[in-house]
């Protein structure tokens, strides 16, 4: 099944529901940026993010400095944001 790209109103449902997730007009793209007590704190956080992503079949693009994990979530498949980065976003916030 092909994903479907948010429309302009359901983009914007959706960020409402995304708190301190910033849209990136240009990329289509949701980023966040974390910061842990520690960098097995913040690496710990990213396995957890792993197999949830991987389950999902849709993995975030992200970085790690030390104790900061900054995190970017887009649907190559539809070149802009869909339900998956939406999804994806929510169980990350809920794995912190």
């Amino acid at each position: 099944m092909m994903v479907q790209k948010l429309s302009d109103s359901d983009r914007k449902d959706a960020l409402s529901d995304l708190m301190g997730w910033k849209h990136d007009s240009a990329r289509d793209a949701i980023s966040k940026s974390f910061e842990f007590d520690d960098f097995v704190a913040a690496f710990g956080f990213m396995a957890r993010v792993a197999l949830h992503a991987e389950k999902a079949d849709h993995h975030p693009e992200w970085s790690n400095v030390y104790n900061k994990v900054d995190i970017t979530l887009t649907t190559h498949d539809c070149d802009g944001l869909s339900e998956k980065d939406v999804a994806l976003a929510k169980t990350v916030d809920g794995l912190v």
